[in-house]
C-alpha cells in the first residue's frame, strides 16, 4: 500500500473470477442468461414432500450433482451448502484464469471470506431427526462440527489448500454483502492481495420452512402458480419466497490482477454497513438506517449520487420490507430516487437468505458489463407506496457503469456495496 505524507492510500481492487450455482441457472452465465430474460427457477418443493407446509414453493436448484464435488464419503458428514460453495468458487478460480497447480507460497497468499445465514440446516436437522427417532448409530461423528456455519468456509479452504485466512461472516441476510465488503477491505488495505469470497445459503429444510411460516414472512397465497409467488414491489406480494445457492467472486489487487492478465468483470468502490438497533425481525419503518448505508458506501467509494445508474434492491416480496427500502432509496437520493432504474432478482430466484447480497452484486456486475437491467418479474399491480421504477417484467437497455447493492437482514441490519465496470 503506497503512501503519501504518511498517509496510506488504499489500494484498487477488482473482481477477476465469477462463479453461480442458482435456481435459475447453474454456471454464471447461465444464470446471468435467465435472469436478464427474466426466466423464473421458483417452482414447487421436489426435495421433500411439503404437503404439510403452508408454503409448499421455493428456489430450489434442479440437476445439480454434488457427486462432481464431494466424495460419497464427505458427502455424508456435511450438508448441501458445501458442494454449491465448492462449485462456484471453483467456477470463480476458473473464469479468473487460476486452474494451474499453486505453490505453497501461492496457497498461502489465498483466503476465503464467505457469507451464510444458515450453514447446513439440512444436516443439522437430519440428525437431530436420527437422534429422536432412535438412531443413534446412524448419527455422524461430524455432528458438531459440521453443524457449524465456520465449516463452510474451512470446507472450501481444504477443497483448494489455501493456506490465507478462512472466515465466516453471518449477519442474517446481509452475510454475502457483508463479507464481500470485508474482504474488500483486507484487499484495500494491503492486507490480503487476493481472495475467494461471496456467499451460500441451502436452508431449504421442513423446519426452517415451518420456522417462517409460524413469524407470517413467506409467501402461502400462490402455491398453484410457484413462478408467481415472489413479486417484489407488487401490491399483491404476501411474502417471500425461500431461495438457495451459491455466489462466488474472486477479488485481487489491481496490479497483480493486471500483471497476470487477468480478466477484470469489475471494480469495488465502496462499502458500508449500519443497524436500525430496532427490532430483531421487523424493520424500522423510517428507513432511516438502510438509507445512511447506502450513503455512506457512496461516501466510501467517493461516489456522486448522481454517478449511480442503477440499483440492485434486497427486494424480498414482504409488505414491510420493500415499502421500507423504496423508502430508504428515496431518503438517500431524495427526488433523483424517480430517476434511478433499479430491480429486484428475487423475483425469478427467490431469497437466497446469505447469499442474496453475493447474487444481487454478480447480476449488478453483468448488468453493467452489458449495458442491461435485469427485471423484477411479477409486477402486475403497483402499490402507492412502492412507486420508483422497478424495471417492471422485462430487462431494459441502460448504459450504467456503477451500481449501488442493497442488503437488509434480521436483527436491524443494513449493508451496501458500490460496483463500477472497467472497460
Amino acid at each position: 500500500m503506497s503512501r503519501s505524507n504518511g498517509k496510506p492510500h488504499p489500494r484498487k481492487v477488482v473482481v477477476t473470477g465469477i462463479g453461480v450455482v442458482s435456481p435459475n441457472g447453474i454456471g454464471a452465465e447461465a444464470f446471468w442468461r435467465a435472469t436478464r430474460n427474466g426466466e423464473s427457477g421458483i417452482a414447487t418443493i421436489g426435495s421433500f414432500d411439503p404437503s404439510a407446509l403452508a408454503c409448499r414453493v421455493a428456489g430450489e436448484i434442479k440437476n445439480f450433482h454434488p457427486e462432481h464435488y464431494l466424495s460419497p464419503k464427505d458427502l455424508k458428514r456435511t450438508g448441501r451448502a458445501v458442494p454449491l460453495a465448492i462449485a462456484a468458487a471453483q467456477e470463480a478460480l476458473q473464469s479468473a484464469g487460476l486452474e494451474a497447480p499453486m505453490t505453497l507460497e501461492e496457497k498461502r497468499s489465498w483466503g476465503v471470506i464467505l457469507g451464510s445465514g444458515g450453514g447446513t440446516p439440512d444436516f443439522t436437522e437430519e440428525q437431530y431427526r436420527l437422534y429422536f427417532s432412535d438412531q443413534l448409530r446412524r448419527a455422524s461423528a461430524y455432528n458438531v462440527s459440521s453443524s457449524t456455519i465456520g465449516t463452510l468456509s474451512s470446507e472450501i479452504s481444504l477443497h483448494f489448500d489455501f493456506r490465507g485466512p478462512s472466515h465466516i461472516v453471518s449477519t442474517g441476510c446481509t452475510s454475502s454483502t457483508d463479507a464481500i465488503g470485508y474482504a474488500f477491505n483486507l484487499i484495500r488495505f494491503g492486507q490480503a492481495d487476493r481472495l475467494v469470497t461471496g456467499g451460500v445459503d441451502s436452508t431449504i429444510t421442513p423446519g426452517i420452512m415451518h420456522g417462517f411460516s409460524i413469524m407470517r414472512v413467506i409467501s402461502t397465497a400462490r402455491n398453484e402458480s410457484p413462478e408467481q409467488a415472489s413479486r417484489p414491489f407488487d401490491r399483491g406480494r404476501d411474502g417471500f419466497v425461500l431461495g438457495e445457492g451459491a455466489w462466488m467472486l474472486v477479488l485481487e489487487e489491481e496490479e497483480r490482477a493486471r500483471s497476470r492478465g487477468a480478466p477484470i468483470y469489475a471494480e469495488l468502490l465502496g462499502y458500508a454497513s449500519t443497524c436500525d438497533a430496532y427490532h430483531m425481525v421487523r424493520l424500522d419503518p423510517s428507513g432511516e438506517e438502510p438509507a445512511r448505508a447506502m450513503a455512506l458506501a457512496l461516501e466510501d467509494g467517493g461516489v456522486a449520487q448522481d454517478e449511480v445508474g442503477y440499483i440492485a434492491l434486497h427486494g424480498t416480496s414482504t409488505v414491510l420490507n420493500d415499502k421500507t427500502e423504496t423508502l430508504a432509496v428515496k431518503r438517500c437520493f431524495g427526488q433523483r430516487a424517480y430517476d434511478i432504474p433499479m430491480s429486484s432478482i428475487k423475483s425469478m430466484i427467490g431469497h437466497p437468505q446469505g447469499a442474496s447480497g453475493a447474487a444481487g452484486v454478480v447480476a449488478a456486475i453483468f448488468a453493467l458489463r452489458d449495458r442491461f437491467l435485469p427485471p423484477t418479474i411479477n409486477y402486475e399491480e403497483p402499490d402507492p407506496e412502492c412507486d420508483l421504477n422497478y424495471v417492471p417484467n422485462r430487462g431494459i437497455a441502460a448504459d450504467a457503469a456503477v451500481a449501488l447493492c442493497n442488503c437488509i437482514a434480521f436483527g436491524s441490519k443494513n449493508s451496501a456495496l458500490v460496483v463500477r465496470r472497467r472497460d
